[in-house]
């Protein structure tokens, strides 16, 4: 049973019956604190998509439209942002919005989806984007869905 680390709120594993802390787990504590830290450090003109901003609006008949704020350094047909997805907390995608085009002159740029079906139950999503080269791993924004 993990016990929470000092001053951390984080679990922290005991090695196999020793009563103490394992060296092991705090070894990959540290490696994935490493990474983490590498990671928040890394430059917006990495390469991928980010989401900047999401506006949901309820719309009648019970479907959204989400406005999504995209940024990304689109440098041609060869490598831009193509397109964003709306994901359920399960993982299911449920809509997307494929970008046709560079937006080389155009950042960030916004654009919308209508008719977005969001099946009861669910009371917030993520909005990811996508780029010709990368596919995903930019930033993501979530967000709750307006019900009445």
């Amino acid at each position: 049973m993990p016990d929470a680390a000092p001053g951390s709120g984080a679990p922290a594993f005991r090695g196999a019956g020793t009563g103490r802390t394992g060296s092991t787990a705090l070894g990959l504590a540290a490696a994935l604190a490493t990474s983490l830290a590498g990671a928040l450090v890394t430059p917006a003109g990495a390469g991928k998509a980010d989401v900047e901003d999401v506006r949901v609006e309820r719309e009648e008949g019970g479907t959204y439209r989400f406005s999504v704020t995209v940024r990304h350094a689109d440098e041609g047909w060869d490598h831009y942002a193509n397109r964003w997805e709306i994901v359920a907390p399960d993982g299911r995608v449920l809509a997307v919005r494929v970008l046709r085009h560079p937006h080389v002159e155009e950042q960030p740029f916004t654009r919308s989806l209508s008719g977005v079906k969001i099946p009861e139950g669910i009371d917030r999503v993520t909005v990811r984007a996508f780029d010709s080269k990368h596919g995903g791993g930019g930033r993501v924004q979530s967000v709750e869905i307006p019900r009445p």
